[in-house]
């Protein structure tokens, strides 16, 4: 099965890989800018979105999807992007095709595991499932009110609301395979399958705000990728191209464009 996408641009490609709970959407305004310079490939991985839902979900499981969908695009080698969840699924993607990989760009996440950190938005996400399931809501506003118990956040149910969405049977649903997302969490934050040293040209994007990359994780980049290099954004948290998107935009046009 093939990965959900659209396509926009022309020139050299680029594919666009977004984070965990997300969707292509989430990555709208880098693929727009993008656009101007590039053919821009925004994936919904599997489990989220409009692509396919699958009970296995891991890094090198993931990142062989999205290189199987440039082999049906006859994509022979692109420039991946992705944020967070989306960044690791771009680094596995090049330790296993790195002759696919023109340059990465990798935007507030490291090679590294990290501990739970979405155990509040799973309670939530959870309890607006359960409520649907007992048809006691009908719309987001009401699927706010539960998840604002568990998160505080509204920027955050803001963004998750956005994946609550009528389905076939035209009921109101999460997008993304919840389920499986819960059952393979310890994957998910775990690291990437690390084979060897990649020597394609990495760029490391971060929120100066975010705590995802730390100077302690130099080490383990480095091993990873021998030609990286990081950015920091002022200003950004972890959602840094929603937060800076001028800046995160301009960084990755320049760095693909060197």
């Amino acid at each position: 099965m093939l990965l959900n996408f659209t396509q926009t641009g022309s020139g050299a490609h680029v594919i666009l890989i977004h984070g965990l709970f997300g969707s292509l959407d989430n990555l709208n305004i880098v693929a727009k800018a993008l656009a101007e310079h590039f053919t821009v490939t925004n994936v919904d991985l599997r489990n989220h979105g409009s692509s396919f839902h699958d009970a296995v979900m891991d890094y090198p499981t993931m990142a062989s999807d999205v290189i199987a969908l440039m082999d049906h695009l006859k994509i022979e080698q692109a420039h991946i992007v992705g944020h967070s969840m989306g960044g690791k699924v771009a680094m596995q993607m090049a330790m296993l095709a790195e002759q696919k990989v023109a340059r990465l760009a990798i935007l507030d996440i490291a090679p590294v595991a990290y501990h739970s950190r979405h155990d509040s938005i799973i309670a939530g996400l959870k309890a607006v499932a359960d409520a649907l399931a007992h048809k006691k809501i009908q719309n987001r506003n009401e699927a706010d009110k539960i998840m604002a118990q568990y998160i505080e956040e509204l920027g955050v149910r803001q963004f998750l609301l956005k994946s609550l969405a009528k389905n076939e049977q035209s009921e109101l649903a999460w997008r993304f395979n919840l389920p499986a997302i819960c059952e393979n969490y310890s994957k998910i934050t775990a690291n990437i399958n690390a084979t060897h040293s990649c020597l394609c040209d990495t760029l490391f994007i971060k929120g100066n705000n975010s705590d995802y990359i730390l100077p302690e994780h130099k080490d383990a980049i480095t091993q990873c990728f021998s030609n990286a290099k990081a950015k920091v954004i002022h200003g950004a948290g972890h959602w840094l191209h929603a937060e800076k998107p001028q800046s995160v935009n301009r960084s990755i046009i320049d760095f693909l464009q060197l």
